[in-house]
């Protein structure tokens, strides 16, 4: 039975918060929800840390993808490539949630060095660090606090000590969390598959705006006011006599004219809009009296006999916001303000005059998407720079009429504000594009508006492309690109499904599916490319489709089987001018497809279909290349009495997935001879190298030359090889009839014997320099006496060498498997050894195994 998951209950909006208005939370600090467990811990992470904003990544159903659950102090919209990201990925946040351990990257080149990937998608300046989040003693999630590179740097083990506290409340509401039952009766599981959740930082606190209602009878010019008005207008309750004459003995003289003729605005029109005046405010003391703004509001109603009229009114303290405004409204220069997620808010009466747009025009929207000549990506991505550094950031535009302004952005986790003023043209020409020069402030740059109206650009789909690219030119087989393209776009544009079909031989055939119902696409396989489908048609006529919701897709495909989902993009795949495939993306919920992201999406199609084509070609070389390979390794180890013998061959992940390594048993009149060996590098040419030194060794022992002479004559072969590869090379020479063996190593790892009793030793062999260095080297020789029930075992580098693990550690696990695994079967034993490599996601290198049990 399935346990649980501890997501927000009920539907969510796009905005992540529950349909019923509560915002996915409950009453009274519970944890019953997972927004609820980590609110409290995010906050305090950023501050402790000193940071602007923070995320908390949780791993999905499947395991297969972190999603992000909570945001705060950044816009969510400037996250998007970032909502969901692949485990496997190279990606801090993945990278911390896989290795289990805290992260710090105090700058962009720190980020830059370690994850390129990460810097294409979001190149800006700022710090990051990463804690991983843990429930029931295994880890769940990230916890990323970001933080401005201006600040002062922290050392590592600061960041790791400040983290501690957030890490430990989340894992602890995240423990109680999981122990609840499910609505199956099941332990929830800690996982997240939904839209995250915006948080808003604490703001610093501010003067309350204070309001107060006031009675006034403007028949009888009595006023009744509540506790509110009275302290605004610096009235005593006792000293209140109810007279209007009370209220204008603490207005200032030349306002009192405002104060009355709200009375007739009353009488005339029925109502009170802002009439403005100052009271006297004693509140310092000492005789030190002021003055302070109040604003009066009000609509005037009829007493219960019908003859009285009374003004219902509001005081309201106008010396925040508006004494704000007014002042402006006076600057020469525009003023603007954006919200977190870049929409207007505020702009005074000259940015108006400046930017040539009305505020009506701009509130609540883009600026870039309102004003035709800042719609070039390169102005949102200015928003973007100052959003995500939290610094400022300065640029020139040039106007349509030649005239050029200057625009400086002040951002703070809450939003931005802006000035703009005119300026001159930057010294360095104004058109050469975007980053054409500095300007004369620090961090100005000249930007020329594009030529006339363009389709509006969003920055962040352009970094789709970017860090699409930039992760494909390390995809090298036919299964690493369509991964890295299913990793990429199914996060990047919030879609569910993802199919890649090549065409081969006038038929659709396909490569990878992700999200699909088991069995759905079956039959789809092998269809020729007259069939009536969207993926073939996209293909055939190369041309990308798009349906918004399944009513498109019916009319366009009558009779087209459907699937849950609500929207698609077809999209063709063409590399060089020939057709490669087709990509099929699903949505889950009806989808508009915005013009930037059909550009995008197209752009990325042919990053795909280049990148197929590259793999499809290295496969079919690395298909020769192994089989060239498996060709030279033996495919049966004689028989010889008295021993056991079986070797492992694993190829290296990376390059060609084909080396040099080897491994053989050679029986001589002298005995029977042990080999293993490692040709360096990963390609044809070391295959071929190992190829020729196994048949020299080989022709070596068949000659029954000693041990000393069968490396010594191999190290002079490869020399004059001239192949520019070393190699190394461990040969043991043992009698079966009584033990004895003689062993010589060049530059190889040791070999490890396990004696009867379980113990496992590693073997002091005296060893000579690698195969290839020098032609006359010289190889010690070293006598050894294998007891009966003892296992020799022989390796390559491969099996014992991880990063950041120096090779004793490697080779000292190797000894301890040797000794724990029972020898009654040499072929388990072997797969007990290699275990850990097969399994490895990565294998930097090949790895060679030969296990001879004396009997």
């Amino acid at each position: 039975m399935d346990e649980a998951a501890a997501i927000p209950d009920g539907p969510r909006s796009a905005a992540g918060r529950s349909r019923d208005g509560a915002g996915g939370r409950v009453p009274g600090g519970d944890t019953s929800r997972i927004e609820d467990a980590l609110t409290a811990p995010l906050v305090e992470a950023v501050r402790d840390l000193d940071g602007y904003g923070g995320l908390v990544y949780l791993r999905s159903r499947d395991r297969r993808s972190l999603v992000l659950a909570m945001v705060t102090g950044v816009p969510r919209s400037l996250l998007k490539s970032w909502w969901r990201v692949p485990v496997g990925g190279a990606l801090p946040m993945a990278e911390a949630y896989r290795r289990d351990e805290t992260l710090w990257l105090p700058d962009e080149r720190a980020t830059m060095v370690r994850f390129p990937h990460f810097t294409a998608g979001l190149p800006y300046s700022f710090g990051s660090a990463y804690q991983p989040v843990r429930a029931g003693g295994e880890a769940v999630g990230v916890l990323v606090v970001l933080r401005s590179a201006a600040r002062p740097p922290m050392e590592a083990e600061a960041v790791d000590l400040a983290l501690r506290p957030a890490e430990r409340v989340m894992e602890e509401r995240l423990d109680h969390l999981a122990a609840r039952p499910g609505p199956d009766a099941a332990p929830c599981r800690v996982e997240y598959d939904d839209e995250p959740i915006s948080v808003r930082l604490p703001t610093s606190a501010a003067r309350p705006v204070q309001v107060g209602l006031i009675d006034w009878d403007l028949d009888s010019d009595r006023c009744a006011a509540d506790d509110e008005a009275l302290e605004l207008l610096g009235i005593d309750r006792a000293d209140h006599g109810g007279a209007i004459e009370d209220v204008e003995a603490r207005v200032h003289p030349d306002d009192l004219h405002e104060l009355r003729e709200s009375r007739y605005d009353a009488l005339a029109d029925g109502r009170v809009r802002s009439r403005h005046f100052r009271v006297r405010d004693e509140s310092r003391g000492e005789g030190q009296a002021g003055y302070r703004p109040v604003e009066l509001w009000g609509h005037l109603v009829h007493g219960g006999t019908g003859s009285a009229r009374i003004l219902v009114g509001a005081l309201v303290d106008a010396g925040g916001g508006l004494t704000a405004a007014e002042a402006a409204e006076r600057l020469p220069d525009g003023l603007f303000s954006l919200d977190q997620d870049g929409r207007l808010t505020y702009a005074n009466r000259r940015c108006e005059e400046l930017l040539g747009s009305g505020r009506e025009d701009l509130f609540g929207r883009y600026p870039w998407e309102v004003i035709t000549w800042l719609r070039d990506p390169a102005y949102e991505d200015r928003y973007r720079a100052a959003m995500l550094s939290q610094e400022q950031v300065s640029f020139l535009v040039r106007r349509p009429d030649g005239n050029w302004l200057s625009f400086v952005l002040y951002p703070d986790v809450h939003g931005l504000t802006g000035r703009v003023y005119p300026t001159g043209p930057p010294p360095t020409g104004s058109e050469q594009g975007p980053e054409a020069g500095t300007a004369s402030g620090p961090g100005l740059t000249a930007a020329a508006p594009p030529p006339g109206p363009v389709a509006a650009a969003r920055a962040g789909a352009l970094y789709h492309v970017v860090q699409m690219a930039s992760v494909l030119t390390e995809a090298v087989t036919v299964q690493d690109v369509c991964r890295a393209v299913s990793e990429q776009l199914l996060p990047a544009f919030g879609a569910r499904e993802l199919a890649l079909y090549t065409v081969r031989d006038g038929r659709m055939y396909l490569l990878w599916e992700s999200g699909y119902p088991e069995g759905f696409l079956t039959p789809f396989e092998g269809v020729t490319l007259d069939t009536q489908l969207p993926g073939v048609h996209a293909l055939t006529t190369r041309l990308p489709l798009f349906f918004d919701s399944p009513e498109d897709l019916s009319v366009a495909y009558p009779g087209i089987t459907l699937d849950r989902m609500q929207a698609w993009a077809f999209l063709p795949l063409i590399a060089s001018g020939h057709p490669v495939g087709s990509c099929i993306l699903g949505w889950d919920t009806p989808h508009r497809f915005t013009p930037d992201e059909r550009s995008a999406l197209t752009a990325l199609s042919g990053l795909a279909a280049q990148a197929l084509e590259r793999a499809r070609l290295y496969d079919a070389e690395s298909a020769v290349a192994r089989g060239l390979q498996e060709g030279l390794l033996p495919h049966r180890l004689p028989a010889v009495e008295g021993l056991r013998t079986t070797g492992r061959y694993l190829p290296g992940t990376q390059g060609m997935a084909i080396g040099g390594d080897w491994y053989d048993v050679i029986t001589t009149g002298r005995g029977v001879a042990l080999v293993i060996g490692d040709v360096e590098g990963h390609s044809v040419g070391a295959a071929a190298v190992m190829g020729q030194l196994r048949s020299a060794v080989h022709a070596f022992a068949a000659s029954e030359r000693p041990p000393q002479e069968v490396i010594t004559h191999t190290n002079r072969l490869l020399t004059e090889l001239e192949s520019d590869v070393f190699a190394t090379c461990c040969y043991i020479e043992l009698d079966p009839a009584t033990g004895r063996a003689l062993a010589v190593r060049a530059g190889h790892p040791p070999p490890l014997l396990r004696h009867p009793d379980g113990r496992a030793e590693t073997l002091d062999l005296v060893g000579g320099v690698m195969l290839g260095v020098q032609p006359d080297s010289v190889y010690p020789v070293t006598a050894l006496t294998l007891a009966p029930g003892s296992v020799l075992a022989l390796y390559t580098d491969g099996l014992v060498e991880r990063p950041g693990d120096d090779i004793e550690t490697g080779i000292d696990a190797v000894r301890r498997r040797l000794s724990e695994t029972p020898a009654d079967s040499v072929e388990h034993l072997a797969d007990r050894l290699v275990g850990t490599a097969r399994r490895a996601r990565e294998r930097p290198d090949d790895v060679a195994l030969l296990l001879t049990a004396y009997r």
